[in-house]
């Protein structure tokens, strides 16, 4: 699965604990520092297909103040494909801070 940063921050959204729809895009927010912020229709749709490819699963659905949330929460497939991610993230990421070393090394403008 190809999975886009809006995939990726859900998924680490959810790492820690089961969440409701506005509480994964509160701790998008968080953790992006405020430099991502899903919308609503966004994240059901990202949810859909995480949900589709089994990498987090509805947990429960509670009702608070007449309206129905759902909780989802991240499947062990899910953990496995977000480190996957996380490590080709980073390996890119260490390439790039690796030539703007030598970049900078070299004097280049």
């Amino acid at each position: 699965m190809n999975m886009t940063e809006p995939m990726f921050l859900a998924l680490t959204a959810l790492v820690d604990e089961p969440r409701h729809g506005y509480g994964i895009l509160q701790e998008v927010d968080r953790l992006s520092e405020g430099r991502t912020q899903l919308k609503i229709g966004t994240l059901y749709g990202v949810l859909d297909r995480l949900s589709a490819a089994g990498l987090v699963a509805l947990d429960r659905e509670e009702v608070q103040q007449g309206r129905l949330r759902r909780y989802y929460r991240l499947t062990d497939e899910g953990a496995r494909a977000l480190q996957e991610e996380a490590a080709r993230l980073a390996a890119t990421a260490h390439a790039a801070t690796a030539r703007l070393r030598v970049r900078t090394a070299g004097g280049a403008a």
